[in-house]
């Protein structure tokens, strides 16, 4: 009975000492290193055109191809004054001709927009286009016509618009996010021109009938 555990117990010891010996020996290249073996892994042996080679598969989950998407960077065009500037040089001039009715609105709205351009920004970041205020690009708040959050991706785009090209006033999109059948925005176009239609453009697909007129 003795002499029949001592064969087992010496069988066993032999077969872990051959297991341990062929981890121990196993040996991959990988940029002239060497790879140890956690011992919570399971492999399997296959054959390639450079011989043989053991593919990991870790138990802790590495190993596993993960795709990353390339991160565009966040863009933010710059401020442009022009149209303040030229609504508060027709303000004066109605004002020069005593035409002070129309000119008061005129100059309301040429001051508001003068405010405007110097707090809001369009920053576009990886997936979508964000309304934020200040240089310190804080949120905007809720949507005061629309509701929601002055962000829209761009996958939701369905067309916008400038108006004019040669000397933009007004740039408009439509939506789906904010709701199914289509959201329609207009801002007035406060920022560098041909900044926001080249973004536009490389984020949100072309326009159908906006763009630069060749001269």
């Amino acid at each position: 009975m003795a002499s029949t555990l001592l064969s087992v117990h010496t069988c066993l010891l032999s077969q872990r000492r051959e297991k341990i010996g062929c981890l121990s020996g196993f040996r991959t290249s990988i940029c002239g290193g060497q790879v140890v073996f956690s011992p919570n892994f399971s492999g399997r042996q296959i054959s390639g055109s450079n011989g043989n080679r053991f593919v990991v598969n870790s138990l802790l989950g590495f190993g596993k191809r993960v795709k990353t998407k390339s991160r565009r960077e966040t863009v933010i065009p710059e401020p442009d004054y022009r149209i303040p500037i030229v609504l508060l040089g027709i303000a004066g001039g109605l004002v020069y001709t005593d035409n002070l009715v129309p000119a008061v609105p005129v100059g309301l709205l040429g001051l508001l927009l003068l405010f405007q351009t110097t707090r809001v920004r369009f920053v576009f970041d990886d997936e979508a286009l964000e309304v934020k205020v200040g240089d310190q690009l804080e949120e905007s708040g809720e949507n005061a016509f629309v509701g929601g959050k002055n962000r829209w991706n761009y996958s939701t785009f369905v067309n916008w618009e400038f108006w004019w090209p040669n000397f933009p006033i007004l740039v408009y999109f439509k939506e789906t996010q904010t709701k199914p059948e289509g959201q329609i925005h207009f801002f007035p176009i406060i920022f560098n021109g041909k900044q926001l239609y080249d973004i536009m453009v490389e984020r949100a697909g072309p326009s159908k009938n906006s763009g630069p007129r060749e001269s």
